[in-house]
């Protein structure tokens, strides 16, 4: 091999060895770290903590949670969330289809929060409703949440024989504005808390 031959092999080989060296550096900068984009939302018990929550609902005893939303979207995000009651018998969200309850909303409260930022509402609530022993029901007239008192005139549960208890499932559906269309879309996030309506 020749001066000349000797010479491309070297360079080749420095080459080859500087791009080694160099890879994990120039990795770094070329690519770019990938952020999961996401929204998080949350309910605690009377303490702040995730424990106590309310299950056996006495009449007009006032009761209170924690509503909080976690915005990491890469953006400023307006939400909305929707307030619903329900019955054994009626629509709850659907984790796996990804819809919300088709039952109207009761109350909406409405917030931006920016990115990396977080949002709480402490909520306070209590159910007025009678017993009819007759029909064995509970039978609802209105609920109070954070002092404004919301009309369940219509809504009522029987006797869940099942489990033993009148079934009530108060439910926050969280909403995101969505500029593509100029209104809110279901999130596929909610929280929910069960309740034995005692008699």
């Amino acid at each position: 091999m020749n001066l000349q031959g000797y010479k491309v092999l070297l360079l080749c080989v420095t080459a080859i060895l500087a791009l080694l060296v160099a890879s994990p550096a120039l990795q770094r900068l070329l690519v770019y770290p990938q952020t999961e984009f996401f929204t998080e939302m949350w309910l605690l018990g009377p303490e702040h903590t995730a424990e106590n929550y309310p299950s056996n609902i006495t009449l007009n005893e006032n009761y209170k949670v924690f509503l909080g939303t976690s915005n990491h979207l890469g953006h400023c995000a307006y939400y909305v969330v929707q307030v619903k009651f329900r019955n054994q018998n009626q629509s709850a969200p659907d984790t796996f289809a990804r819809t919300p309850s088709s039952l109207p909303p009761l109350h909406s409260v409405n917030f931006i929060v920016a990115d990396k930022e977080a949002w709480e509402l402490p909520v306070t609530f209590s159910f007025d409703y009678s017993y009819d022993e007759n029909n064995s029901q509970v039978i609802f007239n209105q609920m109070m949440f954070n002092g404004a008192a919301l009309n369940l005139n219509g809504y009522s549960t029987t006797w869940d024989s099942e489990k033993s208890r009148f079934f009530g499932n108060l439910i926050f559906e969280l909403w995101i504005y969505n500029d593509a269309i100029g209104d809110f879309t279901y999130h596929e996030r909610y929280n929910d808390l069960k309740f034995n309506m005692t008699v």
